[in-house]
């Protein structure tokens, strides 16, 4: 894979992205600025307490868009003739600015995902600085190409994601999926537990774990035809059914496994303490939520649950 990290710019520095505005520096600091990139104005006091949370959560994301948008934050006690020309009643007030003009806001602190998604929809639409970051394209050539089995370009476009950003959950954890369709489990599990504990329940590190657990769980594909013909001898055996479905998982028969375990749910919803239901509860997560499998899976599942 073409390095393409290396040959682009560094991302803005914090100083670029992120300024107090004064009334005095308002107009190049925002109506200028924007004519370039997405601006969002933080009106904001220290003593607002609502305030200490929504402007961290903020400037987050404004350094995830990489020079995207820019935050700009005005102290409305030392500038309260901004505050009046917006006539902010309360805060915090946000205000996003393009072209000069104010398109978009939102008033009181929000939650911090919904802080990233409005940052992150004004980064898609800010055209020129808000396409995709060189990780970003790194890391999407390198999904691209693991979808298409060639394991060891997916494997050299994560490691250069990893060179330029240690840690970076989405290419640790396709890195790991890289060593687990190659069959070496134990280079996916130490590569899988560089992933921070706050960066684990991301979906792919989340689908990487989930995967990673049912590898070491599925039975020996050796067995299918011996636990075949003792479910076609008693189909109420249910455990016979149930090791059946890991044996076809580990001959990597996915949908054989999901049915067997959706036979079991049909036949005794409750057997083993929905030993059943939660095993195919593992299998979504492993195989994604936008998986064929997995949702014609929960189709059925619904079905068989609430009939």
């Amino acid at each position: 894979m073409e390095t393409i990290i290396g040959k682009t710019q560094a991302a803005p520095d914090a100083g670029d992205l992120i300024k107090n505005a004064t009334t005095r520096s308002f107009a190049a600091d925002v109506i200028d600025a924007s004519m370039d990139a997405a601006v969002i104005v933080d009106f904001w006091a220290p003593w607002c307490g609502p305030c200490r949370q929504l402007t961290p959560a903020l400037e987050k994301a404004t350094r995830e868009a990489k020079g995207a948008v820019k935050l700009v934050k005005v102290n409305i006690d030392e500038n309260p003739d901004i505050a009046r020309q917006f006539r902010i009643q309360s805060i915090p007030a946000v205000f996003a600015f393009r072209n000069g003009q104010p398109v978009d806001g939102f008033m009181g602190a929000l939650p911090e995902g919904q802080v990233r998604q409005f940052v992150q929809r004004l980064a898609a639409t800010a055209g020129g600085k808000g396409g995709p970051s060189p990780i970003e394209e790194v890391l999407g050539l390198a999904r691209d190409a693991l979808a298409a089995g060639d394991l060891s370009t997916a494997a050299q476009g994560f490691a250069q994601i990893l060179q330029v950003e240690k840690g970076h959950p989405q290419a640790l954890a396709g890195l790991a999926r890289c060593y687990l369709m190659s069959g070496d489990l134990e280079r996916a599990r130490q590569t899988i537990e560089q992933v921070a504990e706050d960066k684990r329940a991301d979906a792919d590190v989340a689908s990487v774990i989930a995967t990673l657990a049912l590898a070491e769980k599925a039975g020996n594909p050796g067995d299918v035809a011996r636990l075949t013909e003792a479910v076609a001898r008693n189909p109420a055996d249910h455990q016979a059914r149930y090791d059946l479905g890991l044996a076809l998982l580990g001959a990597d028969d996915r949908e054989g496994a999901v049915r067997e375990l959706l036979e079991i749910v049909r036949r005794d919803r409750n057997w083993d303490d929905q030993k059943a239901r939660k095993e195919l509860l593992n299998l979504f997560e492993a195989f994604g939520p936008e998986d064929p499998v997995t949702k014609d899976a929960r189709r059925k599942l619904s079905s068989i649950l609430f009939s």
